[in-house]
C-alpha cells in the first residue's frame, strides 16, 4: 500500500511458529524480534494484529503506541493489545528483558473471557500492579513460560489445556490486579452485551435500535446501561466506536475518505463528511492533513 505523508497500517495475521502449541506462544524481546525477521515483518513498523498480545517487561523501557496513544512501559508494567487495535514499538527492543504472550482469539474459554475482559480491556493501559500483585503475575507467567519450554510437539491435548488453563489465570489475576472497571459493572450484562454486539457490526449498523431489537432490550435500556457503564448513551458509545474506526483508517491508510466511509456503513461521502466534522469539528480530509 502506498502512502500519502502517513504511515500504513500492517495487517498482522497469526502465523504460529514451527513445533509450538497450537493457539499460543510466549517470547522475550530478542525472540519476538527474531518471529518477526523470520516472516519478513519489520518489527518496528506499524500493525494490525489478528491476535492477544500481551506484554509484560521486566527490565528496561519500552516506547509504543497503541491506536491514538503513546506509553512507555517500565519493569512491573504489562499492556495487552488486542485484535484489531494499531500498535507498534518506537524503542529499540534488544536490550529489553521481558516477555510476550500472543494468543487467539477463542484460545480461552468464553466465560474466563467474560470474567477477564479479554474483548472489552477492563484495566488501565501500561500501569504497574503494587508489589502484592507483582509476585502473583510474574509466578503465574513463570509457569506459563515453564509449561510452554516443555511442549515439543508430541503432547497430549491435556498439556494444551494446561496451557490454557494457566493463560486464564494469568489474565483472570490480571484482572483482579488492575481492577474491573467499576463504571463497566455499573452498565451490567445489557452493557456489556451491547458492547460486544457494537463491536461486531459497528461497520454495518449505526441505529441504537437495531442493536436493542437483536439484543432484546428497549432503546431505553441501552441508554441508561451506557450511561451507567460508559458515561455515554447507546447512540454516543455507538459513534464513538465508528469515529475510532474512522481515525486509523484516514491516519494509517491512503484510502480516500469515500471509500472509507463506503467501509464504515455510510451510503454516501457527504453522510461520512457530516458525521466526522460533528464529532471532531474537521473533515476527515482535514484530519488526515494534520496528522492528528
Amino acid at each position: 500500500m502506498g502512502k500519502i505523508g502517513h504511515e500504513s497500517i500492517f495487517r498482522l495475521p497469526y502465523r504460529a511458529g514451527v513445533g509450538v502449541p497450537p493457539g499460543i506462544e510466549v517470547l522475550d524481546f530478542p525472540q519476538l524480534l527474531a518471529r518477526a525477521r523470520s516472516h519478513g515483518v519489520d518489527p518496528y513498523a506499524l500493525r494490525r494484529p489478528d491476535f492477544h498480545v500481551l506484554i509484560a517487561v521486566l527490565s528496561g523501557t519500552v516506547h509504543c503506541s497503541l491506536d491514538f496513544a503513546d506509553h512507555v512501559l517500565r519493569p512491573g508494567d504489562w499492556l495487552w493489545v488486542r485484535p484489531g487495535q494499531v500498535q507498534r514499538y518506537d524503542s529499540p527492543l534488544d536490550a529489553v528483558e521481558g516477555r510476550i504472550v500472543l494468543f487467539l482469539p477463542g484460545f480461552l474459554d468464553q466465560a474466563t473471557a467474560d470474567q477477564a475482559g479479554v474483548d472489552r480491556g477492563v484495566w488501565r493501559l501500561a500501569s504497574s500492579p503494587a508489589d502484592a500483585g507483582q509476585g502473583s503475575l510474574r509466578l503465574l507467567l513463570d509457569l506459563l513460560e515453564h509449561e510452554y519450554a516443555l511442549w515439543d510437539g508430541t503432547q497430549t491435548e491435556r498439556h494444551a489445556q494446561v496451557l490454557r488453563h494457566l493463560l486464564a489465570a494469568l489474565v483472570l489475576r490480571l484482572a483482579v490486579v488492575h481492577g474491573a472497571d467499576p463504571e463497566q459493572a455499573a452498565g451490567g450484562e445489557a452493557f456489556l452485551r451491547f458492547q460486544s454486539a457494537v463491536e461486531q457490526d459497528f461497520i454495518r449498523s449505526h441505529r441504537v435500535e437495531d442493536y436493542a431489537a437483536r439484543l432484546g432490550y428497549s432503546v431505553r435500556t441501552l441508554t441508561r446501561a451506557c450511561q451507567a457503564g460508559a458515561g455515554v448513551g447507546a447512540k454516543g458509545y455507538l459513534d464513538d466506536r465508528v469515529l475510532l474506526e474512522a481515525k486509523r483508517l484516514l491516519v494509517h491508510t491512503d484510502l480516500p475518505a469515500g471509500t472509507i466511509g463506503q467501509r464504515l456503513g455510510f451510503a454516501e461521502a457527504t453522510v461520512f463528511t457530516k458525521f466526522f466534522r460533528r464529532r471532531t469539528g474537521l473533515t476527515p480530509t482535514g484530519f488526515r492533513a494534520a496528522g492528528t
